[in-house]
């Protein structure tokens, strides 16, 4: 499961010789490589009470995938892992206590697996509805002498940045444009046209969330944390919601949660 920005990562790796017995190496490294390229080597201990059994603790700093890799000498050996790292805020429709409390869950000790469904869930709501979680995006736009140019991904709460990717190039300020929330347009509002290859930096998402897409968040979350719990019950609406497969998503959603999310769903050929 992804651990949180800052937390510390406690890693750990098993020298073993040729004949797959832990054994004790003459040195023992692992290095972190961050999502940005840059590599890290926290200091490495041995257990004191099994020889080749080696830990060492990261704190993490970035958010994204890293790898660990483990070397050993005396005897020769290596082991690679990934571990990821959350955003400091990560994006999600439902609260933990919201998603602990729709599951039924009394005990905290899941919480580290609920949180993960938690956020596919986010994702999977947002493949139809576009961005329900308030958080910022960045794309480039080449506008040739354009009336408009459209973001992305709507509804657009508001534009933070407008800048030329070239050296030289025009650049706008934010409060000379408009941007019409639901459809992602942005306009000069001198009526002049927009030109140059360009970065745009807005914030898109919902302010207020409505309740049919907090449901259907509530659905697909019970959805996804029964079904891949195999036996161990089913879904507390009644039945397994046996839904015909979904374009994109497969049987990951319920068509109960689809038709909720119908008020709300991008139109035809929008991302």
């Amino acid at each position: 499961m992804p651990f949180d920005l800052g937390a510390t990562v406690r890693l750990t790796g098993e020298c073993r010789d040729p004949d797959g017995t832990l054994a004790s190496a003459a040195t023992a490294v692992v290095t972190v490589t961050l999502p940005d390229g840059m590599t890290v080597t926290p200091a490495v201990t041995e257990d004191p009470d099994t020889a080749g059994k080696y830990r060492a603790d990261y704190v993490t700093t970035t958010p994204g995938r890293h790898s660990a890799r483990w070397v050993w000498t005396e005897p020769a050996a290596a082991y690679t892992d990934v571990f990821d790292v959350q955003e400091e805020a990560p994006p999600t429709i439902l609260s933990l206590h919201d998603a602990r409390d729709h599951l039924n869950l009394v005990s905290t000790k899941d919480d580290g697996e609920l949180r993960f469904w938690n956020s596919a869930t986010t994702r999977a709501v947002e493949y139809f509805t576009g961005p329900v979680v308030a958080r910022s995006f960045t794309e480039e736009h080449a506008a040739r002498d354009a009336r408009a140019v459209v973001l992305h991904r709507t509804p657009v709460l508001t534009v933070t940045a407008v800048e030329s990717v070239l050296t030289g190039g025009v650049t706008y300020a934010v409060d000379s444009l408009h941007v019409d929330r639901d459809t992602g347009e942005v306009i000069r509002l001198d009526g002049g046209r927009l030109t140059g290859r360009l970065r745009f930096t807005y914030r898109a998402g919902r302010t207020v969330i409505p309740e049919n897409i907090l449901a259907g968040a509530r659905i697909i979350l019970e959805h996804l944390w029964l079904t891949q719990r195999g036996n161990r019950g089913g879904l507390a609406g009644g039945g397994q919601d046996l839904s015909d497969p979904i374009p994109g998503l497969g049987y990951a959603v319920p068509n109960r949660a689809l038709q909720l999310l119908e008020a709300d769903r991008l139109p035809p050929g929008v991302a």
